[in-house]
Formats: structure tokens, C-alpha cells, sequence
């Protein structure tokens, strides 16, 4: 057990609470640097006693973050989104909130830094979100030369917003879009496996100063994952598809409501694989090369995707009912 001091930066969302619950059961004190710490108080109950403690922390105000790691051992970079809106820009969290955080980290005299970033993540990405997460890497590296880079493909898990989005559609759409015609891959990963990677990273298991790339154990077209989607939420649905073109004139429109429910950079990312590069598997800058066998979405995501079925968890399975 380690009883260091460990700054999370961005800690209160999806990613963050798994992270927090692994450091925790690891015995690290655990510092969440967000903007609303009223609105983190979900995450008292993954330590103990005065394990975890929220504290404020704007990436736009520099002193706010150098505050927040001051005595850290580790910090843990977490600062992302996926759509924009107001102040809240790609630019702003990627790539200025990365700069902040590794200066911050040095500043502080931290031994390690771990910094999520994303499988898509290149300088020449047709996507703004690609474009400033590589940025975000430079800038991060910039500030804390060894830092780790972590970069997950679609994560999967209880509260995630891919499985559990287009679940939710299937309720009420009588079809579901192939946007460019459902064959762009991807390689789910299990949130507690990045939490994992995160761990092993804070504990010597990864290089420093390296960039991994963390998939699951199946590749997946767009198309099959919503095959899969449907099968466990027992409902049948169109599944049609959208050349790109379309797609981002539709997500112009839709990117005007408050929270998007697809964005033309979205679909831009579409347009390539989500998928571990061959390097990365050749260098061993992966789960397994972290020693961690990733989990399959077989496992995980039917129980969690039940309460979508017409009569939720109490609706008994097909699969039982002809005797399977």
C-alpha cells in the first residue's frame, strides 16, 4: 500500500471516479482538482476517512492549479471534453489545460505524471479533438518531460456516453445511422483497465516519458457494435447508413442544442479507426505490455445495458426463455 499524495486533475467525470476508487483501494491520498467541488461529493465514498479530498481548480487560472498540486507526489491529468461550449474549447482543455498542468506538476516537485489523452490523437487529424490532443501531449511534455501518456480507445463502462447513448436511442428511433456506412473500428476498453493502467503507471509497471495506447480485446466495426447494442437490449431497429457528408450536414443541426448529440467533429473522428496502431503492439506500449489482460464488452456491458430493455431488468432474457 502507498500513502502518497496524488493530484487528479479533472477527477469528478466518468473517467475520473474509476480512477480515484483504483488509487484509493491502493492506499494513495488523493487530492480531485475540479471547478465545482460541491458537485464532487460522489467521490467521498470510494476512500476512506480524509482520502479523498475535492478542492477548486480552473484551468484558465494557472494559480489555481499550481495551488492544487503543491506537495503532490503524482498528478493525474484528466482535463477533457467532447463537444464545446462557451469558454469550455478544445484549444482551452487540451492543449492551454495540459501546459498548465505539467508546469504545475513541475512546480511541484512531482515524481510522476500521467496524462490521458485519446487513440486518434495526431497533429494532421482532419478533427479539432485530434489536433489539440496531440497538441496537449506537446505541451504536456513540455512542462513535465517524463510524463506518461495514456491514450484509450472508446471506454466502456457503467456511466459511459457511447454504449449507454445509442442504447438510449434505440428506445424511441425506429433506426440508427451507419454514419460513413458503419465500418470505422474500434477497440472498447474497459474503464477499470485504464484505471488500472493509471495505477500501474504511478507505480513504476510503465516507462516515463512513453505514450501507450490502451484497447480491449476485440476490434469492432461501428456496425457491429451497434449490432451488439441491439442483440443485448432485445430490440430490433433499422440500422442505415449515412455517408460522412450527410452525417456532418445533420450534425451541423445538432450541434446547435446544448449538449450535442453528434458533432461534425465527431463524425470527422469517424473517419478513421479508433484502434491500438501496430507499433504500439510491436513495443509493447499496451495494456498487456502493462501486464494488464483487458477486459471484453461481452462481460460487462450487458449489465449495465438491461434497464434499456422494454421492461428493464425485469424483462427475462430471450436467450433463457428458449432455453439457452
Amino acid at each position: 500500500m502507498y500513502e502518497g499524495l496524488v493530484t487528479v486533475i479533472g477527477g469528478s467525470g466518468f473517467l475520473g471516479r474509476h480512477i480515484v476508487r483504483a488509487l484509493a483501494r491502493q492506499g494513495y491520498r488523493i487530492r480531485v482538482a475540479v471547478r465545482r467541488p460541491d458537485l464532487a461529493g460522489h467521490l467521498q465514498p470510494l476512500g476512506g476517512v480524509g482520502q479523498i479530498h475535492a478542492v477548486q481548480a480552473n484551468m484558465r487560472y494557472p494559480a489555481s492549479v499550481q495551488a492544487a498540486c503543491e506537495g503532490a507526489d503524482a498528478v493525474i491529468n484528466l482535463a477533457g471534453l467532447l463537444y464545446q461550449s462557451g469558454k469550455q474549447t478544445c484549444p482551452a482543455v487540451h492543449v492551454f489545460g495540459a501546459r498548465v498542468a505539467g508546469r504545475a506538476a513541475a512546480e511541484a516537485g512531482a515524481t510522476h505524471v500521467v496524462h490521458l489523452s485519446a487513440i486518434g490523437a495526431d497533429a494532421a487529424s482532419p478533427a479539432e479533438y485530434g489536433r489539440t490532443k496531440a497538441q496537449g501531449e506537446d505541451e504536456i511534455r513540455d512542462g513535465f518531460g517524463d510524463a506518461t501518456i495514456l491514450r484509450p480507445s472508446v471506454v466502456f463502462g457503467p456511466e459511459d456516453d457511447f454504449f449507454n447513448r445509442f442504447a438510449g436511442l434505440a428506445r424511441f428511433l425506429p433506426v440508427l445511422p451507419l454514419i460513413g456506412g458503419g465500418q470505422t473500428k474500434f477497440q472498447p476498453v474497459f474503464v477499470g483497465d485504464v484505471a488500472a493502467a493509471v495505477c500501474a503507471a504511478l507505480e513504476g509497471d510503465a516507462a516515463k516519458g512513453k505514450t501507450y495506447e490502451l484497447g480491449g480485446p476485440e476490434v469492432l466495426t461501428f456496425e457491429e457494435v451497434l449490432s451488439f447494442i441491439l442483440a443485448t437490449i432485445e430490440r430490433k431497429r433499422f440500422l442505415v447508413p449515412i455517408p460522412f457528408s450527410v452525417a456532418k450536414l445533420e450534425a451541423a443541426f445538432l450541434g446547435l442544442l446544448p449538449k450535442p448529440l453528434l458533432t461534425i467533429d465527431q463524425v470527422r473522428m469517424l473517419e478513421t479507426d479508433n484502434i491500438v496502431s501496430a507499433q504500439a503492439e510491436q513495443a509493447g506500449l499496451t495494456l498487456q505490455g502493462l501486464g494488464i489482460a483487458p477486459q471484453a464488452i461481452g462481460g460487462i456491458v450487458p449489465e449495465y445495458l438491461e434497464r434499456f430493455r422494454r421492461s428493464g431488468q425485469f424483462q427475462p432474457s430471450q436467450s433463457a426463455g428458449n432455453g439457452t
